[in-house]
């Protein structure tokens, strides 16, 4: 019996889930679906920096492999991304890449420490309307950046693009065995290949790396100079990483219906970037469009698709790197323009949505499209749309302060009512809510309906105050909330300067 009761209550082992066949098999050719469209990106990203194509392959190996362990969403990539080579592509032209390298490790320090500080916690105040705008402006930027392979090019482009598209969406009407991006990469490569075509390919992009990432160190003077010199890249790669990844997080727990650990996350990406910099990588941050093609077309949810990614790519670019080089580009800009098609969220500019949306709402979110597309950077553009949405949002609580007033029966007091939050946007009104003139001799604010949050709100009810002392007149405030009360007596009559 004892034996029996021991086994039933001995804690069962929970198996990963992706050692499951089907899983397992779904995690891999993710993996590898992502790895070939992680080439030509860390290629371009490379040249967009000012380094070598090495520099960028390196990075979004490593920092795929090591986010796969260290990272708090699951199925997400990261590698080296336009936002990052946009950051120090000055600092690589006026100082070169030991510079960079150093920058990108204290970019991670950076992150780690501000992942330790609660930085993850922010993203509660990121609206809804920003995050829409946010998906849409990447997958304006996305497809844009498909524009410059399909223009200038052999008129074959055009049909194989085509042949593409139609195996990636029509292909998963019949199986989903094998992700469609995956057939259309191998179909069209056979194609090309066989029949010769003279089509841009990978290969043209830049040179592939042939050996292995080593571990080193910048070659940079340890001093106080270079600090000040890369420090403000830091600052740039640890913020704009962060506030990539963590959005990107956001919208993946979306889609998935799961949750991810934020912090996690945040201390993940500065452990990858450290460990980037170390092997001479440019540094990264998580890649939307490679994450949907992980995650929305190849099905992906677990950290082996992610780590895989790495792997694969290493691997192929590499060991496979003539086989790599001869992928038309075709193939994966029809891959990237299904992932843009698929990001944008059609129903927000539908016209009934618009229609029923406030239009504040729709303001924030096109702020936050516009700004992005003419920065080209999606954190400058989340900045903006959070700015627009608390300027909205001041406006439209401003306007729900209510003040009522009625006389005692006596006819010696008049009670004030107010209703409503009062901070400095809706406080500036409340002064001309009374009649000092009509008023009686003694005034009392009802404050049990609102809500004192800033000096400017006490400045408000002192200007009240002393507009009516100076006509002899008492004020008397009451029925203040705890919080309320507690910064009334901190700082009522200290705000004013004496004039």
């Amino acid at each position: 019996m004892s034996s029996m009761l021991s086994t039933t209550t001995r804690p069962r082992l929970t198996r990963p889930s992706w050692l499951s066949p089907k899983v397992f098999r779904t995690e891999v050719l993710a993996g590898l679906v992502v790895a070939l469209a992680l080439i030509p990106e860390a290629i371009s990203f490379s040249i967009l920096a000012g380094v070598d194509p090495r520099v960028g392959l390196f990075a979004s190996f490593t920092m795929a492999v090591v986010i796969s362990i260290c990272g708090g969403r699951p199925a997400m990539i990261s590698a080296a991304t336009g936002a990052i080579a946009l950051v120090v592509a000055p600092l690589v032209r006026d100082h070169g890449l030991d510079h960079l390298i150093a920058a990108v490790i204290l970019g991670g320090v950076i992150q780690v420490l501000l992942a330790v500080l609660g930085v993850a916690k922010l993203m509660r105040f990121i609206p809804r309307s920003v995050m829409v705008g946010f998906v849409n402006a990447l997958a304006i930027l996305i497809f844009a950046a498909q524009v410059p392979y399909l223009l200038g090019v052999p008129w074959l482009v055009y049909p194989l693009v085509a042949l593409a598209l139609v195996i990636i969406v029509g292909l998963p009407r019949f199986t989903r065995v094998v992700p469609a991006p995956l057939v259309a990469i191998v179909v069209l490569t056979v194609i090309t290949v066989v029949a010769a075509m003279a089509v841009p390919t990978v290969g043209d992009q830049g040179e592939l790396p042939d050996s292995l990432p080593a571990l080193g160190l910048p070659q940079i003077p340890w001093t106080m100079d270079t600090l000040a010199v890369i420090a403000p890249y830091a600052v740039g790669i640890a913020l704009v990483g962060l506030m990539e990844s963590l959005m990107t997080a956001k919208l993946v727990d979306d889609i998935t219906d799961t949750h991810s650990n934020k912090t996690r996350e945040s201390w993940g990406q500065g452990v990858a970037n450290i460990v980037t910099g170390f092997f001479g990588g440019m540094g990264g941050c998580a890649m939307i469009g490679q994450t949907m093609i992980n995650v929305k077309a190849s099905g992906a949810r677990t950290r082996l698709s992610t780590f895989l990614s790495g792997v694969f790519l290493l691997i192929l670019v590499v060991a496979l790197g003539d086989v790599v080089a001869a992928i038309p580009m075709a193939a994966l800009v029809a891959v990237m323009i299904i992932v843009a098609v698929s990001t944008f969220d059609w129903h927000s500019v539908a016209p009934a949505t618009l229609r029923r949306m406030p239009l504040g709402e729709t303001l924030v979110m096109l702020t936050t499209v516009a700004t992005t597309l003419v920065t080209q950077n999606l954190a400058i553009g989340v900045v903006a749309g959070v700015l627009a949405a608390m300027v909205v949002f001041a406006r439209r609580v401003a306007h729900l302060v209510e003040v009522t007033s009625v006389l005692d029966p006596d006819g010696g007091t008049r009670i004030y009512s107010v209703h409503g939050e009062l901070f400095f946007a809706s406080s500036n009104d409340l002064v001309y809510q009374f009649d000092y003139t009509g008023d009686p001799d003694k005034i009392i604010i009802d404050l049990s309906h609102a809500h004192v949050w800033d000096a400017s709100s006490v400045a408000a009810l002192d200007a009240i105050t002393t507009k009516y002392a100076a006509r002899g007149k008492t004020v008397e405030i009451v029925e203040l909330n705890k919080p309320s009360a507690t910064i009334h007596r901190a700082l009522a009559g200290t705000l004013t300067n004496g004039h």
